[in-house]
């Protein structure tokens, strides 16, 4: 496929670097060049091989469309009772995700994994690296599709060996309404919400690790899934 991501020209990257001194958390409205954003977007939508993510506890399961069309009503029942069950109190999610390797994959028709590369190519990282004041190394991430009766409940990304500095999503949904769910919340210490982000096309939003946050519960009259791509900026090594 010959097309290659480029950064929009218009980003101060000063001003980014000020306000996260101070946030930890901040908002690039428009991340790429014009029109790529939307190139992602529909190369998103024709994808027939989503998996649906869930978790039992520390186990991931993925669930290929298959697997989830031979569920009986039966199974599909109780696969639905046990995430609404585990979601009152402890940590759950359920979305559907198309995986790309740590660092991406800069060659090939995968424009996830070429995202990736490209937030892991130097001169990306090193901007965004300027910004959060960090050390990253590459980026890691995810095509996430959130639909209806999609959610990821309250956590803070902090976990052990994996040395994250931040988190970042990258929105590919336009014209959405906040009330259809598919936040992306940030939470304080009294179980108040500090911050909301609802999706917005070609938006990158970027937070420092560790940060209480979850996405909120996608609604039924939700006209179509909130798609992005997720992941985190890691260094190679602790530091």
């Amino acid at each position: 496929m010959d097309f290659e991501f480029r950064l929009a020209d218009r980003i101060d990257w000063d001003a980014l670097r000020a306000y996260f001194h101070h946030q930890r958390r901040l908002e690039i409205p428009d991340l790429l060049a014009d029109g790529q954003a939307e190139i992602l977007r529909t190369y998103l939508c024709g994808r027939r091989d989503w998996k649906l993510v869930l978790n039992a506890g520390d186990k991931v399961y993925e669930l290929s469309r298959e697997a989830v069309a031979n569920l009986s009503a039966a199974q599909r029942r109780e696969l639905d009772q046990h995430v609404v069950n585990a979601g009152r109190a402890g940590f759950q999610y359920r979305y559907k995700s198309i995986r790309s390797p740590d660092g991406g994959s800069a060659g090939g028709d995968d424009l996830v994994s070429r995202f990736v590369a490209f937030l892991s190519s130097t001169p990306v990282i090193d901007r965004l690296n300027y910004v959060l004041g960090g050390s990253a190394s590459f980026a890691d991430g995810q095509a996430t599709s959130y639909g209806e009766g999609h959610f990821l409940t309250c956590h803070d990304d902090d976990v052990a060996g994996k040395n994250r500095q931040a988190a970042y999503v990258f929105s590919l949904t336009p014209a959405w309404r906040p009330e259809w769910g598919g936040l992306l919340m940030f939470h304080d210490d009294k179980g108040n919400i500090e911050q909301g982000f609802a999706p917005k096309m070609g938006a990158l939003r970027l937070f420092s690790v560790p940060q209480r946050h979850s996405v909120s519960y996608v609604t039924p009259f939700a006209p179509e899934p909130r798609l992005s791509i997720t992941g985190w900026l890691r260094s190679a090594a602790a530091n």
